[in-house]
């Protein structure tokens, strides 16, 4: 409950606690306290173990924690289904803004240069001088099968 309290913060409070409800109150606020925080937890307990008994036997492994969206993701990525691990060892991010940024500056790069144009000079039929997509020359008909010239601008 109290995992990130330090050593100093924990003094600090207790003497502003001698401070604001003097030394001869101290121990009955401190038992009032405890006693509110047990409430709390009877309460909590007993308000899991009738969502349990009303879910029924269906739902007897859930978990309130599950409810946390971090531990839900994290939860169904470990349970591999749907081959997300595959997914997502298979996308670089560093490698996909490298491509993007060389493109942006107007680089050559092997991704984005599109099958039509990888064997000229790096200006296609649709390309500008500046390496980006002439936006206002017409697109070419592609022959069936062939992959569209990449444009990391419209992405």
């Amino acid at each position: 409950m109290f995992n990130d309290i330090g050593a100093l913060e924990l003094v600090t409070l207790v003497v502003l606690a001698v401070l604001v409800f003097g030394p001869d109150k101290l121990p009955k606020v401190i038992q009032d306290i405890s006693g509110f925080i047990r409430k709390v937890r009877a309460f909590s307990d007993s308000a899991k173990r009738d969502i349990r008994e009303e879910l029924g036997p269906e739902f007897k492994d859930f978990e309130f924690e599950d409810l946390n969206p971090k531990t839900y993701l994290r939860k169904q990525l470990d349970n591999d289904d749907l081959g997300l691990k595959e997914i997502r060892n298979g996308f670089d991010l560093r490698k996909e803004m490298a491509d993007v940024t060389d493109a942006v500056n107007g680089h050559d790069s092997e991704s984005v240069a599109s099958p039509s144009s990888a064997g000229s000079s790096g200006a296609g039929p649709n390309m500008s001088k500046g390496g980006g997509p002439d936006l206002q020359k017409r697109p070419q008909n592609l022959d069936p099968g062939e992959r569209p010239p990449f444009d990391s601008d419209a992405t």
